[in-house]
């Protein structure tokens, strides 16, 4: 069975098969896309009472008030109380570094005044409200608590209401846990498109949020894109990446665990190691084959190096760079000697782990930078979460009468020109006052 195919950048028909390779077909399931419809539409229309039946329907959860869905502050408590002390520590430790790291990233408000007495400026808020999708049961992660809570209640939201379903009952106390400590102020176990559109649309119990962020399965994700303009989102997020830039000087098992580290996340993953050195590339695949065997999530790692997933061999590390930026990673791990040389020429990646010692992994949990990133691409043109997230900008004008008159005749010259009279009077009659 092949393992992860191979490829060499001097073939002909290699950018041919590098853009099969990166091809994500993220076209909608309209088996999915109908049922959210029909769940935004009932809970739009019945509010608490539709998500109580989609909780019995969906979670195996038989409440009959959403009063027993929501958990109180004692219970987060308790829950973050009753952790192993290694599992406490090491969750205070990383929410620790999260938030020394975002505190350093608000906006600022600012202004200026020009020589005729204008004043411009932008004003900076914090949005009012937010919900954070947290997925829940045995599959969840606590790690996104921390990375999308941390920056909201750094950027000053108002109240931050976090939704988690609990299949059949059953509470993972990591992510309870994680709530605590970060300060979440209200929690619900409710989940699935019914969740977000409850927040999205609020109901008598839930409010209405402006702001949804958190990953979810394909029908969270389809609910944040239906509802997105009534709120706003965070992104939808597709499969998780790592491309791996080496020069050969590196561990072969290191290489090949970090390519397993994205695999195991989901069939879907893409791990793709760039190296320029076709020794090491071979090392990298024996680690591979030896390795594999002795993973718990074995058949999803293959399934994903098989399917998505390459070694390929390029002719330099200016190459590298290049086909780097074209990939545009999610994660971008330079596993060279000198990776700051290399950091100026990388334009498009979500996260840049810089030396062997800088395993994504690493970002994924502890760090203290983001690991919300952009994904297929996007990192084109988008960027990791952060509290700039969390927060919107207004512009301030205030307009002097020597400004008006300056200004009036600008603008009245090109509203004229765009046939928008009512525009040009408008600012004609404070020129000429």
């Amino acid at each position: 069975m092949r393992t992860i195919r191979r490829l060499d950048s001097s073939a002909c028909d290699f950018s041919q098969t590098l853009d099969a390779l990166l091809a994500f077909d993220s076209g909608t399931d309209q088996r999915i896309e109908q049922a959210v419809e029909a769940i935004l539409a009932d809970v739009r229309e019945r509010g608490d009472e539709a998500v109580l039946s989609c909780t019995r329907r969906f979670d195996g959860v038989d409440a009959a008030e959403m009063s027993e869905l929501e958990l109180a502050p004692s219970v987060l408590q308790a829950a973050l109380a009753s952790l192993p002390a290694a599992q406490r520590e090491a969750l205070e430790a990383a929410a620790t570094r999260v938030r020394a790291y975002h505190e350093r990233q608000p906006l600022t408000s600012w202004n200026y005044v020009e020589e005729d007495g204008t004043e411009l400026g932008q004003q900076v808020t914090a949005l009012d409200r937010v919900g954070l999708y947290v997925p829940g049961g045995r599959a969840a992660y606590p790690s996104s608590v921390l990375m999308n809570a941390i920056p909201a209640k750094v950027a000053g939201v108002g109240e931050l209401i976090m939704v988690v379903p609990t299949p059949q009952g059953e509470r993972n106390p990591l992510v309870l846990a994680a709530a605590a400590i970060t300060g979440v102020d209200r929690v619900f176990t409710i989940g699935g498109a019914q969740a977000v559109a409850a927040l999205a649309f609020g109901t008598a119990t839930v409010p209405q949020v402006d702001k949804i962020v958190g990953p979810g399965n394909a029908y969270v994700a389809s609910a944040k894109r239906r509802v997105f303009g009534t709120v706003g989102i965070d992104m939808v997020a597709g499969p998780s990446e790592v491309l791996i830039v080496s020069d050969g000087s590196g561990h072969a098992d290191w290489v090949a665990m970090d390519l397993f580290a994205q695999a195991e996340h989901d069939e879907l993953a893409q791990s793709i190691l760039l190296c320029t050195d076709a020794a090491f590339i071979d090392a990298v695949a024996q680690s591979i084959e030896r390795l594999l065997p002795g993973m718990a999530r074995r058949e999803t790692i293959a399934s994903s190096l098989a399917n998505r997933g390459a070694l390929i061999r390029v002719r330099d590390l200016d190459e590298a760079c290049e086909i780097a930026n074209r990939i545009a990673p999610e994660h971008l791990e330079l596993a060279v000697d000198d990776g700051d040389a290399l950091i100026g020429r990388i334009r498009h990646a979500g996260a840049i782990f810089i030396g062997h010692w800088s395993v994504e992994a690493l970002g994924d949990y502890c760090a203290g930078p983001n690991h919300v990133l952009p994904t297929m691409r996007s990192a084109r043109f988008s960027s990791p979460l952060g509290v700039y997230d969390f927060q919107k900008r207004t512009s301030l004008i205030k307009v002097s009468e020597q400004g008006a008159r300056r200004l009036g005749d600008i603008a009245s010259v090109l509203a004229h020109g765009e046939g928008l009279q009512a525009h040009a009077r408008s600012a004609e009659f404070r020129r000429d006052a």
